[in-house]
């Protein structure tokens, strides 16, 4: 199964921020985008997400040989894509169970009992090593940084979409976080096979996940494809030639 963005251009407020981006994603593939601030990456994950914001101008968003350009949001979560926020919402008075449980229940057919989900978000915990407390907490209200993040790779471990689009999730956390943030990731992804786009700025995160390939974002456009030399050489050398 492949994600395809096809000439994608996309704006804000009447203001051009995508200009034509191409990029296919796979199953089973970790896709990284890097870039300077500014240059699109946030924007294209709000856009393949169909935050309503964004106003696509041209260009095809495929999933699976679908164009789904035109689905909303919701539409797109029941097939199978999944957005982490770089900056996860605190949400009072939902607990984190209920949230999850209400997120799961909306994208599949059948709804799964209190009972059933809790079993499977125990076993979720447990395989990300996350304190149960937490689950009995308001979604974010109070985490840290790195227990927000911890929060997102748990309801993309619970959701189990097809592709995982993960907006600066090495953001906001200390080495310590990063390190558990990240073996969520490649458990969740060796178990399901998902296909993962990763942006990020900094390299440090692919010491944890091995890339498949690396994007160079710069002005809305992906300049330059690679491997993960090539995120180690944006590290030494900065940005400035890839425009």
């Amino acid at each position: 199964m492949k994600l395809e963005i096809q000439d994608l251009h996309a704006s804000v407020n009447g203001k051009e921020i995508l200009k034509g981006v191409d990029l296919v994603l796979e199953q089973g593939k970790v896709s990284v985008i890097m870039g300077p601030n500014g240059s699109g990456k946030s924007t294209l994950a709000s856009v393949l997400m169909a935050n309503p914001a964004y106003e696509i101008t041209k260009g095809k968003i495929i999933l699976d040989g679908e164009d789904i350009t035109e689905l909303s949001a919701d539409k797109r979560a029941k097939k199978g894509l999944f957005l982490s926020f770089q900056y996860p919402q605190e949400i009072p008075g939902v607990t984190v169970s209920n949230f999850l449980r209400t997120a799961y229940n909306s994208i599949n057919e059948k709804e799964i009992s209190v009972l059933d989900f809790h079993k499977l978000l125990k076993e979720k915990l447990e395989l990300l090593k996350i304190h149960d407390n937490l689950s009995k907490r308001y979604l974010n209200e109070g985490f840290s940084g790195g227990e927000k993040k911890r929060m997102e790779i748990l309801q993309m471990s619970v959701l189990q979409p097809k592709f995982s689009i993960l907006d600066e999730t090495d953001s906001g956390t200390d080495v310590d976080a990063l390190k558990i943030i990240t073996n969520g990731i490649n458990v969740v992804k060796s178990q399901s096979n998902m296909g993962i786009l990763l942006i990020t700025h900094y390299d440090r995160i692919l010491q944890y996940i091995e890339a498949d390939t690396v994007n160079i974002m710069v002005d809305g456009k992906i300049v330059k494809t690679g491997g993960k030399d090539l995120a180690h050489e944006i590290e030494k050398q900065g940005y400035g030639k890839m425009s």
